[in-house]
């Protein structure tokens, strides 16, 4: 990996003389991070460190990562600058749809010590072709500004990756830049650049075990995100409960001409789809008038950002053919939320959970998002001798629901200064038992 290293950083003087000033600038705003964060599992607090790469896009220090690398579950964040000089920096924004981070390097400690740094500049990956050399700059196995070399092997790959972030989804609204430039462990975060040392794309992961397969958010997904992140530290979107699918190869099926429709493999029970009457099997073929072309499984992620895009509440009109007939639905738009609630861990108890999300209480046909899913057990621990094991459900306790985290961290807090048994009731395959929590 050193000589992988030694390498890459002998490319930037390979560079026409033209492009050198550029790619150079771009070198001294790729950082390496370190990241240590907390995580709640098997009932106790677990710390853990890892290392990612980033670029700084502003004057101001406002960092570019991955999600993946760094995100609201950091308790430690610093950055180490081009000159080797290490620096804290906070979260400001973070959005695992998309697999991106945004930070925000402490400048006032900056200004203290008297550092200097640059930032780069993004790039157009719309206007990017299969075959153009690009590099990869980052932080592989901490091997600090390493650059590779390689091309875009495809500037429109598609891929579903649902469980992308610690179990968070990601990808449903973009597609990648496919490389055969090395990215490896580290380099996570870090910039996909062009011979001008201009960002046009996030590397974000490779295939283990491929020769050279990686993938990089596009720079104009970037910049949109980024936009967002800094206004409002995150991207609110608009959800409406269709799963679609691509339609090649069932055009004949539904008696469709090619490159006309989307789709709707299936409908989120109790979703604004479903309570606007949508089903399984319906074709949609346009939303608000516009036409939908989903034949290939590289169009359905700017179809979904399309309604992602809409404002929450919005009415969406969608015209749907249902066998032989055509209608207009009307559908109004919720926000959308990750199946992925809130996580916390009750140390005294041993038991580690996490809020029940509206898109989970859907998708295990709870009534509603009441309740907190236990996702870890302690042995030994009141939880476990209680009789508790992950995948339950409370849903009450000492009689009263559990309508927010804070409900249970309270009996909890109060349990920690004077410790009492505790009546829990919670769901276990749609059963509902109680269970005692002896001190």
């Amino acid at each position: 990996m050193l000589r992988t290293a030694l390498l890459g950083l002998a490319l930037v003087g390979s560079l026409p003389a033209s492009m050198s000033r550029g790619f150079n600038q771009l070198l001294d705003a790729v950082v390496r991070i370190d990241v240590r964060e907390v995580a709640f599992e098997d009932g106790a607090k677990r710390f853990s460190a890892s290392i990612g790469s980033g670029v700084i896009l502003s004057a101001d220090g406002l960092i570019l990562t991955n999600a993946h690398v760094a995100s609201p579950r950091a308790v430690e964040l610093s950055v180490t600058l081009s000159s080797l000089e290490r620096v804290g920096a906070r979260l400001v924004g973070w959005d695992h749809w998309t697999d991106l981070a945004l930070l925000q390097l402490d400048v006032a400690e900056v200004k203290r010590r008297g550092l200097k740094f640059a930032h780069a500049e993004f790039g157009d990956s719309d206007k990017l072709f299969v075959g153009e050399t690009v590099y990869a700059v980052g932080t592989p196995f901490g091997l600090t500004r390493t650059a590779t070399r390689g091309i875009i092997s495809n500037n429109n790959r598609y891929f579903e990756d649902s469980n992308g972030v610690n179990g968070y989804e990601t990808g449903a609204f973009n597609t990648w830049l496919q490389t055969d430039a090395a990215i490896n462990p580290g380099n996570s975060g870090g910039p996909l650049v062009t011979e001008d040392g201009r960002v046009i794309g996030i590397s974000s992961r490779g295939y283990l075990g491929a020769n050279n397969l990686g993938f990089a958010i596009p720079a104009n997904t970037a910049k949109r995100v980024v936009e967002g992140l800094s206004r409002n530290g995150s991207i609110t979107r608009s959800y409406i409960g269709i799963v679609p699918r691509a339609l090649q190869d069932l055009e004949n099926f539904y008696a469709l001409a090619l490159n006309t429709g989307l789709l709707v493999n299936s409908v989120d029970p109790g979703s604004p789809a479903a309570r606007a009457g949508l089903r399984p099997g319906d074709i949609l073929l346009a939303i608000n008038g516009e036409k939908v072309d989903g034949r290939f499984p590289e169009q359905l992620p700017p179809i979904q950002n399309r309604i992602a895009g809409a404002t929450v509440g919005s009415t969406l009109r969608l015209t749907i053919k249902r066998g032989p007939a055509t209608g207009e639905y009307n559908v109004v738009t919720e926000k959308l939320e990750s199946r992925v609630g809130e996580e916390w861990v009750l140390e005294k108890w041993g038991l580690s959970v996490r809020k029940v999300s509206r898109t989970f209480a859907r998708e295990n046909q709870l009534e509603d998002t009441t309740g907190v899913f236990v996702i870890g057990v302690q042995p030994g621990f009141p939880a476990d001798v209680a009789g508790l094991s992950r995948g339950d459900v409370i849903t009450k306790i000492n009689q009263r629901p559990v309508a927010t985290l804070a409900t249970i961290q309270a009996v909890h807090t109060a349990y920690e200064k004077k410790p009492e048994p505790v009546l829990v009731e919670a769901q276990r395959n749609h059963q509902v038992s109680l269970y005692v929590l002896k001190p």
